[in-house]
């Protein structure tokens, strides 16, 4: 199965979501490469950022949960590499 790398943009309004997301974040825990997160205190908010490698509908089953929690904003941002898996590229070369 083809991979894709993408970034996850996500903004937290509500607290409450943040268990949540969390958990979310965890479930697709094997396909995350790296996540930042930043409480932007003045405004209330958090801005977290979450780089991902997969199949193309894990991101977007991921960001469509995420997008459903209340108060959560999420936009998905793809690159325009795609590649093989692990084991894809290790069977190339068994006939």
């Amino acid at each position: 199965m083809e991979t894709r790398v993408a970034i996850i943009g996500i903004i937290v309004e509500y607290g409450s979501s943040v268990e949540k997301l969390n958990m979310l974040l965890h479930e697709y825990g094997e396909y995350i490469i790296g996540r930042m997160g930043l409480p932007y205190r003045q405004k209330g908010i958090n801005i977290i950022s979450i780089v991902i490698d997969a199949p193309q509908d894990i991101i977007s089953a991921l960001s469509g949960k995420i997008g459903r929690l209340k108060g959560v904003s999420t936009k998905t941002l793809y690159s325009k590499v795609i590649s093989k898996t692990e084991d894809e590229l290790s069977n190339e070369g068994v006939n």
